[in-house]
């Protein structure tokens, strides 16, 4: 594989800092409130793929329920075209698709996971690779997945999932601090075997200890044999922290939580419905 470099406008003491590779978030940041990559922005990535530059949908939804985006992107089934699903879950070429690299959530964990928060008013997602299962589903969530692929469930039968490999759960609910104290209310050999962040501002997010977008982004990295001075991370929500921090170059949407924004070195004056994206490449890459 070929990478061209290019220069972007930050400058160290080496000199200027030349990016190669974008992990960025989706919804609420690349997406705008229809779930598109809106037209500029389609076309600044083209620009910057043109002349080397590696850009990786990092999501906390799978592969298969980005279709959409991938093919806006004109990154579907392409080889050296890549994302990061589950937060951080698994590393994956589209082509195929293929994973690189991947951090199974164990059942035991899961099952226990589901049984605490069936006690809750929350609808429960829990995933597979192939698919999204939503559980104790409501109106509004289920208006909110609307053009999300997924599998409403309408019992509580999980054992179905002990031969498949599960990646992530989430619990949703739209009251932050009624999804912060079920966190205060996890039993601590939960809290010990999970990476809990939130997103969307409805959704509190588990993952197995240690897997986030930041180790996936060195992950990916690593792969292509790009350093870490070499990336940039763009996210809104506190499940994008971990590879802000990571990055070279953390960058806040305008909409990101304030918690995102005292992370990041550089905000955008653009938010997510107004091609935010599109303004970091155009400021950092081309």
């Amino acid at each position: 594989m070929k990478i061209l470099y290019f220069l972007s406008s930050q400058e160290n003491e080496g000199g200027t800092i030349m990016y190669r590779l974008i992990a960025c978030d989706l919804d609420e940041t690349l997406l705008d409130k229809q779930r598109h990559v809106s037209p500029k922005t389609r076309e600044t990535i083209k620009k910057a793929e043109a002349q080397g530059l590696i850009f990786a949908p990092a999501t906390g939804r799978g592969f298969y329920s980005i279709k959409q985006t991938l093919a806006e992107l004109a990154a579907d089934n392409k080889a050296q075209h890549y994302m990061i699903g589950f937060n951080g879950g698994v590393v994956v070429e589209n082509q195929g698709p293929t994973i690189i690299k991947d951090f199974p959530l164990a059942y035991d964990v899961l099952a226990q996971l589901f049984e605490f928060g069936s006690k809750y008013e929350v609808a429960i997602h829990l995933y597979t690779f192939e698919q999204t299962y939503v559980y104790h589903s409501n109106p509004d969530e289920d208006a909110y997945l609307t053009t999300i692929p997924h599998e409403k469930r309408l019992d509580d039968d999980i054992d179905f999932l002990k031969d498949q490999t599960c990646y992530k759960a989430l619990f949703q609910n739209l009251d932050r601090h009624y999804l912060e104290q079920i966190e205060t209310d996890l039993p601590a050999d939960l809290k010990t075997a999970l990476e809990i962040s939130y997103s969307s501002n409805r959704y509190i997010e588990f993952n197995p200890k240690g897997v986030n977008k930041g180790v996936a982004l060195q992950t990916l990295a690593d792969h292509l044999g790009i350093p870490m001075e070499e990336t940039i991370a763009i996210g809104d929500n506190t499940n994008d922290l971990a590879m802000i921090q990571a990055a070279e170059l953390g960058v806040a949407v305008a909409n990101a939580v304030p918690a995102v924004k005292a992370a990041a070195q550089h905000t955008t004056t653009a938010d997510h419905e107004n091609s935010a994206v599109a303004e970091v490449i155009e400021t950092f890459i081309l």
